[in-house]
């Protein structure tokens, strides 16, 4: 297998750079959660030994789990400072690269992980183009991500905080890729959906507040801005809510979904 090394003390060039510090904190998941996704996903592409390519590794949240189980990984991310963090939490096979332009050969994987990778995507169409090239004929590309209740903290905080930035004339892509993603899979190969996990979540307005600060797209927005539109959520929250702290107990769950294209 063709594999690029490029070193780790290149300056951050992504968005999701600003995160790396805190995702693990704001966006870990519960002890058994990652070896358990890891069981649905070796268990859906039925191959043995494979070898797994996973696109948009960053910390290594659902990775590690595969590495510290001796599994032929390699993990690929164009953010520095999430691999970086990767790397300070276990010893694996790290390639920094653009998902659009892999440095590997033609049909070298087994199975292609695409883990939450497709919020604010705009070349989701050459990406999974690039995904079924390293591909091998018999091979896996499987779409992952969190799934949280739709009335649940979270969704309510989000759908605030877009209509803030709409009220201070902050334009934004409401288009999903994700989900034109997916249809673009299923038209062209057998797809089969997975539940891999679930769990209980204590979820607060505080806690979002924190987490969206970071979060890949909103902290590219100029700082007035950010700091002007938390400012504004969180006064909302704490009238819709009664507290910033109040916390709402919720069912979380990931969800797989594992297309083959042969």
């Amino acid at each position: 297998m063709e594999q690029s090394r490029i070193p780790f003390d290149m300056a951050p060039t992504s968005a999701y750079d600003a995160a790396a510090p805190t995702f693990e904190r704001h966006r870990g998941l519960p002890a058994g959660t990652a070896e358990a996704i890891r069981a649905a996903i070796l268990g859906a592409i039925a191959t043995p030994s494979p070898r797994l390519l996973d696109l948009g590794a960053g910390t290594g949240r659902i990775g590690r789990a595969f590495v510290e189980a001796g599994d032929d990984y390699v993990g690929v991310d164009l953010a520095f400072g999430m691999l970086r963090a990767f790397r300070q939490r276990c010893s694996a096979r790290l390639v920094r690269a653009d998902g659009e332009r892999l440095p590997f050969a033609d049909a070298a994987f087994d199975a292609l992980m695409l883990i939450q990778v497709f919020g604010g995507m705009r070349g989701w169409r050459r990406l999974l183009l690039e995904a079924q090239r390293v591909l091998r004929r018999t091979g896996a590309l499987v779409v992952g991500r969190t799934v949280l209740p739709l009335e649940g903290v979270d969704a309510r905080m989000k759908e605030r905080v877009a209509t803030i930035l709409d009220e201070l004339g902050v334009r934004r892509d409401v288009a999903n890729p994700r989900d034109d993603a997916l249809r673009f899979l299923g038209n062209t190969a057998r797809g089969v959906e997975v539940h891999a996990a679930a769990w209980n979540a204590a979820r607060t307005p505080r806690g979002f507040i924190e987490r969206h600060r970071t979060g890949a797209r909103f902290s590219t927005l100029p700082e007035p801005v950010r700091d002007e539109a938390l400012r504004k959520l969180g006064i909302w929250a704490a009238a819709t809510f009664g507290s910033l702290d109040v916390a709402f107990d919720e069912r979380h769950a990931f969800e797989l979904q594992v297309f083959k294209f042969s």
